[in-house]
């Protein structure tokens, strides 16, 4: 099937870019959030029509304030018709790199790490010869640093139009170090520092490597201890086996159309994700996690800052406001912080507004349910009904609709969620 090319990377941010062309055009205004907190019928509303519209099952968690809505629809199990439930745990995918990028930010107020120094001062001969003295920690976690992304070596058969790569390393284990050598061996997507940036996977389990270094522990164990529990979460693991922890959904991987039914990914072994997107959560755990990050009670002032200092990068094309570790995104009630993320079958989307008040986050069990045509991913109805949920949870049940505006289609992430090559 090698006539049949899949996109190795594709745009995470096209909610923002959709929104902020829609906002340019003066078509979205959308009103402030509604008063008296979620509307809990609304929102069960957009949860169906998620279903409706073919997504197999959909978790989420909205908050107001002190004012909590939990809900889920769908299913589960597509062979039992076990139902999803708001609590399931779930593979948030790329959300893992805020927590990594938590735990640096730490070392730097302890003054273990410095945002500016160069990789090659904490990892000497990882990253050889001038990209060790050039790319400091600060590109690795706002994407800067222009190393090529490891997803597509390490799946090659995403590249020839075939899954058999997904099937082949179900339960392969691969060292960070070579993640990190399949990233760097690519072409670099530009300069160190230079601007755009170009997201990149491999950034990440480089600074999972970094923490190691500085810190002596284990990467996962250190995250655990130090950023996991000090916000208080309960569900929130990098899990040591192939397993998802607790109850869970399946993770139904459609590969635009190659996998047909839908297969199940659900027992995997997250290795080739790492510190770049292993971590497991619950909507309410990533909504603590985010309410806490932003209120300042896991990052110093100064970190919390420097952490939200953006600059463009691309995603798959499209242009997004990265900070370090975290995104901002404009919506018409405000700008709101957060991350979202995809790994084979299962999607995320987390989003909290400057002052942790307004939260959203969601899950989703099917993913890469579009189609291809002309190498571009064709935007699908789920597409539509999540951006609906998505605005009614986070500004309010009058939300300007979702479908079209002045015919630019408005979307959450068709590419994030259909980029086959990276969590």
């Amino acid at each position: 099937m090698t006539s049949r090319r899949f996109p190795t990377s594709a745009p995470r941010a096209a909610l923002a870019a959709a929104m902020g062309a829609l906002l340019a055009a003066g078509t979205l205004t959308g009103p402030a959030h509604a008063a008296g907190g979620p509307d809990r019928q609304a929102l069960a509303r957009t949860l169906d029509a998620v279903r409706d519209a073919g997504m197999y099952g959909i978790y989420s968690e909205v908050r107001d304030g002190g004012r909590t809505w939990a809900g889920a629809s769908g299913v589960a199990d597509v062979a039992t018709g076990r139902r999803v439930r708001p609590d399931m745990v779930h593979r948030v995918g790329s959300i893992t790199k805020t927590f990594v990028s938590v735990a640096i930010l730490q070392q730097v107020a302890r003054g273990t790490i410095e945002l500016d120094a160069p990789v090659g001062r904490y990892l000497p001969g990882l990253v050889p010869g001038e990209r060790g003295r050039t790319i400091t920690v600060r590109m690795l976690l706002n994407h800067t640093s222009h190393i090529a992304d490891y997803i597509a070596p390490a799946f090659p058969s995403l590249l020839e139009g075939s899954g058999k790569s997904l099937d082949d390393h179900r339960f392969r284990r691969i060292a960070p170090r070579e993640l990190v050598r399949m990233g760097l061996a690519g072409t670099p997507t530009g300069e160190p520092g230079a601007a755009p940036g170009s997201y990149s996977n491999t950034n990440y389990v480089l600074a999972g490597l970094l923490l190691e270094k500085v810190t002596g522990n284990d990467a996962a164990d250190h995250i655990t201890r130090h950023v996991i529990r000090k916000a208080g979460l309960r569900h929130t693991s990098f899990p040591r086996s192939p397993h998802i922890p607790g109850p869970h959904s399946g993770a139904y991987e459609s590969l635009y159309g190659l996998f047909d039914p839908p297969r199940d990914f659900g027992v995997y072994d997250m290795s080739w994700a790492g510190t770049a997107g292993a971590i497991t959560s619950t909507m309410d755990d990533l909504n603590r996690f985010y309410r806490a990050l932003l209120r300042g009670e896991l990052l110093a002032p100064a970190q919390l800052a420097e952490m939200r200092r953006t600059v463009p990068v691309l995603a798959g094309g499209f242009p997004i406001d990265y900070g370090l570790g975290i995104y901002a995104l404009d919506l018409p009630c405000g700008r709101f912080w957060g991350h979202d993320g995809g790994v084979f079958g299962m999607a995320t989307q987390s989003l909290s507004s400057e002052d942790g008040e307004r939260q959203l986050s969601f899950g989703v069990n099917r993913t890469k349910y579009q189609q291809i045509e002309n190498g571009a991913v064709v935007p699908h109805a789920i597409d539509f009904a999540q951006v609906e949920h998505l605005l009614v949870a986070l500004c309010g049940a009058d939300a300007p609709t979702a479908r079209t505006a002045a015919g630019t289609p408005f979307l959450p992430f068709p590419a994030d969620r259909g980029a086959p090559v990276r969590p």
